[in-house]
């Protein structure tokens, strides 16, 4: 098992594989459509989207969470 520290950098591989393999597959099909060989058309895309795709969570996750703290009430603020 991994250590909990590096829980952060595990989601954000996770996310960021996920999210880039879903954003690369329809950007690639809009482009050329379901042509010969388009599973490896969207794998050559996928990769090189992956490989940006995970430091940029890395970094923007952090300031997501700032952002998200900050127009989120807190639970013991809200009606009943």
């Amino acid at each position: 098992m991994i250590p909990a520290r590096y829980q952060h950098v595990l989601f954000g591989l996770i996310l960021s594989g996920l999210m880039s393999f879903v954003v690369s597959g329809i950007a690639t099909a809009r482009t050329v459509g379901w042509i010969d060989g388009f599973v490896g058309l969207w794998m050559s895309n996928w990769l090189p989207s992956w490989a940006v795709a995970f430091p940029t969570v890395l970094v923007v996750a952090p300031i997501a969470r700032r952002l998200v703290a900050r127009l989120v009430r807190p639970e013991s603020q809200t009606q009943r």
